[in-house]
């Protein structure tokens, strides 16, 4: 599990990869990722906007921008949280992706908080540690 933390705001991700999806013999790989976005401030928050880098291991990257995530702008009153699961497909065995939401609180300020840098890897990928 990934986890970051920006203004009492915790962010967690688990990414799966889905063999059942992928294809091999055709390059494609495909993860499933759940995240959860936890206040453990002491205001109401509202999710805005996404941003996401996507980068495969042969170095191709990809800038995904939306309203919210999975069609929501949830809002997260002090100590809730929100979980979602999305997807993402690579033309490689192997990726990473990072991100961030752009929040805003009650009293109408928009800030940044970081989702983790979070790695992509299928059972085909092997790591080499140095």
């Amino acid at each position: 599990m990934y986890r970051a933390i920006t203004r009492q705001i915790e962010v967690t991700v688990e990414p799966n990869f889905l063999p059942e999806r992928s294809s091999i013999e055709k390059c494609q790989y495909f993860w499933s990722y759940t995240i959860a976005i936890t206040n453990t401030g002491d205001e109401t928050v509202q999710l805005r906007t996404r941003h996401w880098i996507i980068t495969d291991a042969s170095g191709r990257r990809q800038e995904v921008r939306g309203d919210g995530v999975v069609g929501e702008q949830p809002v997260l009153a002090p100590g809730q949280r929100f979980e979602y699961t999305s997807g993402v497909p690579l033309q490689t065995a192997s990726g990473f992706m990072t991100g961030r939401y752009q929040m805003e609180s009650e009293s109408g300020e928009r800030f940044e908080i970081e989702v983790p840098t979070f790695s992509l890897d299928s059972p085909e990928h092997k790591r080499t540690l140095n």
